[in-house]
C-alpha cells in the first residue's frame, strides 16, 4: 500500500479521477481530510491532500502510517528553485530533506532536530530511483511539448536536498540566506522535511518529488500562481502515471 501526499489539488494531477474511473474506491474522512482508496495504475494506494505547511504534512502523514498501514508515502508538489542551477519548468527529487527554520541553538546545533540527533532525512534511494526514473521518461516524452505550449526551457531532473519550513520564500534576500545558509539546498517548499522526520521515526520508506513553480525571489508569489494553475497538474500526472506502472 501506498501513500500519496500532496498540498494543493492541481499537485495532485488526475491521479484520483483516473483511480475512480479505473474501479471501485472508497473516501474516508480523518481529521478533516478525505483519504481515498483504490488502485492508481496497477497500484494499491490511499490519495490525500495534507494541505499546506509542516504541521499538516506530519498529522496527515502520521494518519497514513496509523490509520492505512502504509508501506511508504511519496509526496509531489510544486517548489521554489533555490540553487542557480534549478530553473523554472525543472523536476527535483530529494536525496534528503532538512528544515530550514528550525533552530534551537545554542541548545542544539541550528537546523538540528532535538533529541534526534539528525537535521537532514535521507529520502528511500530505491523510491527516488524510480521517481528519477519517471521524471526522465517524463521529460523525454512531452519536454517538446512543455517548451512549445508552456515556454518551459530546457526541464532538467536534479537530485538532492530539498528544504522545508512554514514560510513562502518570495524575496531576493530571503533567497540568498538559504543559500548562504545551505549552498547545496536544491528547492524550498513548506511539507517534505516534516513528512521525512515521521516517515524516520516510524521507519517508513518516503520519498519527495517536486516541480519548480518559481526562483523564490520577489517573482515568486505571481510565478507559483500562474504555474499552479496551467502547467502543475500536467507535471504531476505525467511523473505519478510512469512511476506507478513502473512498480506493477
Amino acid at each position: 500500500m501506498l501513500g500519496i501526499m500532496a498540498a494543493l489539488p492541481q499537485e495532485l494531477g488526475d491521479l484520483i479521477a483516473g483511480m475512480r474511473a479505473a474501479g471501485e474506491v472508497e473516501t474516508l474522512t480523518l481529521g478533516q481530510r478525505e483519504y481515498t482508496v483504490g488502485e492508481a495504475h496497477g497500484v494499491r494506494c490511499v490519495v490525500t491532500l495534507a494541505r499546506i505547511g509542516k504541521v499538516a504534512a506530519a498529522t496527515t502523514a502520521s494518519a497514513l502510517i496509523h490509520a492505512f498501514n502504509v508501506d511508504a508515502v511519496l509526496f509531489t508538489g510544486v517548489a521554489g528553485g533555490v540553487h542557480a542551477d534549478v530553473q523554472v519548468g525543472d523536476i527535483v527529487v530529494a536525496d534528503a530533506l532538512l528544515q530550514h527554520d528550525l533552530d534551537a541553538s545554542p541548545l542544539f546545533p541550528r537546523f538540528e532536530v532535538p533529541l534526534l540527533d539528525k537535521s537532514r532525512f535521507e529520502a528511500s534511494a530505491e523510491l527516488s530511483a524510480a521517481l528519477f526514473s519517471a521524471c526522465e521518461a517524463f521529460l523525454a516524452d512531452e519536454g517538446a511539448a512543455l517548451q512549445s505550449h508552456f515556454a518551459v526551457v530546457r526541464p532538467r531532473v536534479h537530485r538532492g536536498l530539498v528544504v522545508s519550513g512554514d514560510r513562502f520564500i518570495a524575496s531576493h534576500e530571503g533567497l540568498m540566506a538559504l543559500r548562504d545558509a545551505l549552498p547545496d539546498a536544491l528547492a524550498v517548499e513548506m511539507e517534505g522535511a516534516a513528512l521525512a522526520q515521521v516517515c524516520y521515526e516510524y521507519g517508513v520508506p518516503c520519498a519527495v518529488v517536486r516541480t519548480i513553480s518559481d526562483t523564490a525571489d520577489a517573482a515568486a508569489p505571481a510565478s507559483f500562481a500562474e504555474f499552479l494553475a496551467a502547467i502543475a497538474s500536467t507535471y504531476s500526472s505525467g511523473v505519478l502515471s510512469r512511476f506507478l506502472r513502473a512498480q506493477t
